[in-house]
């Protein structure tokens, strides 16, 4: 069974007298243990489709089936809940709290899911640890670097200990070597048996660590399938165009 999948997707919005897709006719399989990138230029629908995925939005129409369950009618609260116990995220700009150190960060959610104070702290130790943050776990955010940060982020994600991490341009704020490392972390998550679904812009960045690449243009999937082979042999002629820079 997949562990994600949509059929017939459609966001849509309405701009004065005009309808936006956002996303256009979406139909998408995931298996368990799946890295997959999402790609495509600003204004593809990557983000929309980050968010339907996530749980943090609906589609307009279309099935959204997660686990073999169909959620695409929950409503906010049943939202909220599966989003907690299934999904853990990262995003580009970290989304730490400044005031709270790297352990109370990583803690964070575990407070909402009303785990009780000492196992909390011990478990987001833990989770830091496997970062290799075990002697940052007093630090705040503005006392690490963009990296180190973002390995909060990803403890932080992994505290629930969720089967599905979705990931939002990951290493957009980060350079190069911190860029490395964290996908190396990614990959090691997606190794342990984790499904992986990242948004980025960087193709070097697929082909090494993604199983399948979904290529997103003006809301509509055109191609999706083995990221190796659709680098090498695309069969749109529009994801040929982006992959070798002549697209727009």
């Amino acid at each position: 069974m997949s562990v994600i999948e949509l059929k017939d997707i459609m966001k849509t919005y309405q701009m004065g007298d005009s309808v936006v897709h956002a996303l256009y006719h979406v139909n998408l399989k995931i298996e368990p243990g799946e890295f997959t990138s999402i790609m495509g230029p600003s204004g593809s629908g990557k983000s929309t489709m980050m968010n339907i995925l996530g749980c943090l939005d609906r589609p307009t129409s279309g099935e959204y089936f997660l686990d073999g369950k169909e959620i695409a009618g929950y409503d906010d609260d049943e939202l909220a809940h599966t989003r907690n116990a299934k999904i853990g995220f990262v995003f580009q700009n970290f989304n730490l709290l400044a005031k709270l150190t790297a352990q109370e960060n990583v803690a964070l959610p575990l407070v909402y899911a009303g785990v009780d104070e000492e196992e909390r702290m011990e478990r987001a130790k833990k989770a830091l640890e496997a970062v290799g943050l075990g002697e940052r776990l007093e630090h705040k955010p503005m006392e690490m670097s963009g990296g180190q940060r973002q390995r909060v982020a990803i403890a932080r994600a992994l505290i629930n200990n969720p089967a599905i991490i979705m990931a939002d341009e990951p290493t957009g704020n980060l350079d190069t070597k911190s860029s490395y490392e964290i996908m190396d972390i990614f990959k090691k998550m997606n190794e342990s048996g984790k499904t992986v679904v990242m948004v980025t812009h960087n193709m070097q960045q697929a082909v090494r660590v993604s199983d399948d690449t979904a290529f997103f243009l003006v809301g509509e999937m055109v191609e999706f399938g083995d990221t190796k082979t659709i680098f090498s042999y695309p069969k749109d002629k529009r994801t040929e165009d982006y992959i070798t820079g002549r697209f727009g």
